[in-house]
């Protein structure tokens, strides 16, 4: 049987977290009822205002106040004007730090996962423990992962760009 996440996995470090989502399974149920399921197999660390890829780089904003809210939150944002992506926020409060789902089983990329799970900005500010319309699993899969650099954030500068935050799972060639 299937074992929901609670608020103590994700009331910790980003880093400890994130690996230990890899192979977890994403379930979304619709307004009808049709529930969808993904399982994780990548997913990269943003951590800390020192972090400069990490949204609360430029401190606290309007945009960034859920980074330094209650831990299993969903911080959703628009990349580019058009792909919404998902983040859920780890760790203590006043400790922006959160953890981008990049990838599942069957889509690669963090926009496809989001528009297959249908998730938009509607979710940005929900709980994901105690959520009719999404949550995360445990079935026991637990793949051998390995790290690597978080991608797209050139922007960052080099210690940030080539820091090995994005966990991914190694059966997979997802990226």
């Amino acid at each position: 049987m299937n074992t929901i996440l609670d608020d103590d996995f994700f009331h910790r470090d980003a880093l400890e977290v994130a690996p230990e989502l890899i192979g977890k399974i994403l379930v979304r149920t619709l307004a009808d009822g049709t529930v969808l399921r993904e399982r994780i197999t990548e997913v990269e660390v943003y951590r800390g205002e020192e972090d400069k890829a990490c949204h609360a780089s430029k401190g606290r904003t309007k945009r960034t106040e859920l980074l330094y809210g209650e831990s299993g939150v969903i911080y959703v944002y628009l990349c580019y004007g058009i792909h919404w992506l998902m983040n859920v926020i780890t760790g203590e409060k006043e400790q922006p730090q959160g953890i981008l789902i990049r990838c599942g089983e069957n889509h690669s990329g963090p926009a496809k996962l989001t528009k297959f799970l249908r998730i938009d900005g509607s979710f940005n500010g929900e709980k994901i423990v105690g959520n009719d319309r999404i949550h995360i699993e445990d079935d026991g899969c637990r793949p051998k992962i390995k790290t690597d650099s978080r991608v797209g954030i050139d922007y960052a500068g080099e210690y940030w760009k080539n820091i090995k935050w994005r966990y991914i799972a190694e059966n997979t060639e997802k990226s």
